[in-house]
Formats: C-alpha cells, structure tokens, sequence
C-alpha cells in the first residue's frame, strides 16, 4: 500500500514538473512577441493539456464553463492560436473545416486515419512514413522539424459507423 501511494504521488509529481516546463516555454513565447502574459492564458493551456485527444475551440470553451472557468470564448480561441504557434499544441484540420488542436507538449510524433462519414479520428505511427519523410527532406536539402500525415477513408463495418 505505501507503494502504491508513492507511486502515485512520484506520477502526479512528474505532471506538475510538465505543467510548469509548458508555462515556462510559453510565458518565453508570450515575452518574445510582446503579448500580455495573463492568467486566463495559462489557464487555457493547462485545460487544453488536459484534453486527452483532438478538440475543437468551442468544446474546450464548453468543457472549461462546465468546471466554472470565467475565460471568454474569444479568449480561449485567441490562446489556442498562440498556444499552436508556441508548439505547445499542434493544430490539425481533418477535412471538416473545423479546426481540432492536440497537445504537442512531450508527445511522440504519429499520424491520423480520418473516417469521412463519422469523423472518427484514428491515431497511428509508421516508421515506414517517417523514413520517407526523412529521406524526401535529405534529397530536398532540408532538415525536418515535423510532419503531418492524414488518410480519409470509410469504416468498413456500417454498424461502428455513427453516420450509415
């Protein structure tokens, strides 16, 4: 038993060091550009840190008034855009002209397999993908900081389908 809570504490310990090395990278961006450094910003990034897939502006400004957040709509928008130029979110368009944001803080690298009927979002890495990445940026004379890699495509099975 005194494992287990050790454990959790040496995790939850690890989470607050995270949070703290993401407000410390983007109160750096925040400076460098001359924005306003404000505690709503940063609240808006430790909610959308919390997010545990892709999300829209809109459900992350519906998740943050449900737990009593007073950030303004404007606010979380405007913040996404500079949380995603700050790196700390990566922001993904997945042919529904919505744009969805993901945390790029800490995460590895991967890919997305987009159903075109139901919009659901599959994960995956390929090392096949990221050595053909690499090896068009060496024939190109660039050097590769990241990549986004999409394929639309249908479930097969109508039943998991949400829209059939």
């Amino acid at each position: 038993m005194i494992y287990l809570i050790l454990y959790r504490l040496n995790l939850n310990n690890g989470e607050i060091i995270q949070s703290q090395e993401a407000h410390e990278q983007f109160k750096r961006f925040l400076k460098r550009g001359k924005h306003r450094i404000t505690p709503e910003r940063f609240e808006v990034l430790d909610y959308a840190l919390e997010q545990p897939g892709h999300f829209g502006a809109d459900e992350l400004f519906i998740s943050m008034k449900t737990q009593n957040s007073n950030v303004s709509r404007a606010t979380v928008y405007n913040t996404l855009e500079l949380l995603a130029k700050c790196k700390l979110l990566a922001k993904r368009n997945f042919g529904d002209n919505k744009a969805h944001y993901e945390s790029s803080f800490k995460r590895k690298n991967h890919d997305h397999l987009i159903c075109t009927h139901c919009g659901k979002i599959l994960e995956f890495t390929s090392d096949e993908i990221q050595k053909i990445v690499d090896r068009i940026c060496e024939e190109q004379g660039m050097e590769r900081t990241g990549y986004s890699f999409n394929i639309f495509a249908r479930c097969k099975d109508p039943n998991k389908c949400k829209n059939f």
